[in-house]
This record gives C-alpha cells, sequence and structure tokens, in this order.
C-alpha cells in the first residue's frame, strides 16, 4: 500500500489519484482507519449510473439524511466531512464510459475537496487527467 502510506503518513498530498493496488476493500478499510482517517467505498460494478452512484457515496461517507443525491449536494456534504477521508471507487470507470459528462463533474468536485478527502480511481479506465499513486 505504498503510496496510500504516503497520503495516510502526509508524505504526498491529498488528491484523486488512479490506483492499481488489488488489496481488498476491507484490508484498504483497516489500514486507512488504523491511521486514524474515515473511509469509504463505492462499488462502481454495481452503481453504474450517476444516481446509483451518488446514492452510494452518501451512504459511503454517511451523508446526513437530508443529503439530495445530486452534485449541489456532494458539494455540500463533502464540506463537512469530519476529517481526512480516503474514497476508494472501484469500477469508476463504469460511469466514466457511460456518462463521461457526469463523471467529469463528479471528479471534479471530488477534487475541490482534497483539504479533507483523497479519493482512489481503482483499476483501468479511460484515460483521466489524474495522477497515479502507483
Amino acid at each position: 500500500m505504498s503510496g496510500l502510506a504516503g497520503i495516510l503518513a502526509h508524505h504526498h498530498d491529498p488528491g484523486v489519484y488512479r490506483w492499481h493496488a488489488a488489496f481488498p476493500a476491507p484490508e484498504v478499510a483497516h489500514a486507512v482507519e488504523h491511521a486514524g482517517w474515515q473511509f469509504g467505498y463505492v462499488d462502481g460494478w454495481h452503481h453504474q449510473t450517476r444516481s446509483e452512484f451518488l446514492a452510494a457515496l452518501g451512504e459511503a461517507l454517511n451523508f446526513p439524511d437530508h443529503y439530495g443525491q445530486n452534485l449541489d449536494a456532494l458539494n455540500d456534504c463533502l464540506r463537512d466531512l469530519p476529517g481526512n477521508t480516503v474514497l476508494l471507487w472501484d469500477g469508476w470507470c463504469t460511469l466514466a464510459r457511460q456518462d463521461e459528462e457526469g463523471f467529469s463533474k463528479v471528479r471534479s468536485i471530488l477534487g475541490e475537496h482534497t483539504a479533507t478527502l483523497t479519493t482512489l480511481l481503482r483499476g483501468d479506465g479511460p484515460e483521466v487527467d489524474v495522477p497515479s499513486l502507483d
């Protein structure tokens, strides 16, 4: 987990990264939580549309009940994250391929909240302008 370990130890800046490590999500969660960070996981293979992703993200990051599951609500709720958080998004490529504009907007919003949020886009997918954590 070297790239992730660097983020958790504050050796790398938080941000949105491509990540190809094959660790099971529970192991990633354990490492993240052991470092004192919050963890959220979205399985994009099962939540492929923008609305499905936004609902799953709200659940993964424990957004309040009034979360509206839209881009404005996402932006608002990310402002209120309780502390350093890692979001592991497996299967991100399904949304990126099916709804390029929606994916771009979501990625942009996630990237605006790097003071408290690191997003790991795990797995292969279309070329996107984010650095690799590998």
